[in-house]
């Protein structure tokens, strides 16, 4: 079995590559999601968000990973394609046997908002 890290990670590849079906096999069915703008207790329709998001992104530029246990914690830079551009963001992942069972998202996310109060 893998390590939370190396779960995470995986998860994280197939996100970049737009790949949503090979980033659902690395969630558990009952996956939590709470973020600034949205919160999802189920993982497709937090795929779906990500989807539509998925087109604003230009790269990720990963800085810092911790792990203490099933938890992981990734500091990244995403750049986007908008006004919006560059966002510091940190997401808290918490590992359940082999798949990801929640993830809490945290960023400044003042310059999301016209994206998401139309």
């Amino acid at each position: 079995m893998a390590n939370a890290k190396e779960i995470v990670m995986a998860y994280q590849r197939a996100l970049g590559k737009g790949d949503f079906a090979s980033a659902r096999r690395y969630m558990h069915d009952d996956l939590s999601f709470v973020g600034p703008f949205e919160s999802f207790s189920r993982p497709e329709p937090y795929l779906d968000a990500l989807g539509k998001l998925h087109h604003i992104i230009a790269r990720v530029e990963p800085r810092k990973t911790f792990v203490d246990g099933d938890d992981v914690c990734l500091l990244y830079d995403m750049v986007t394609n908008t006004p919006a551009g560059t966002a510091f963001i940190c997401e808290w992942y918490r590992v359940r046997g082999d798949r990801i069972a929640s993830v809490r998202a945290v960023f400044d996310a003042r310059p999301f908002a016209p994206m998401f109060n139309r």
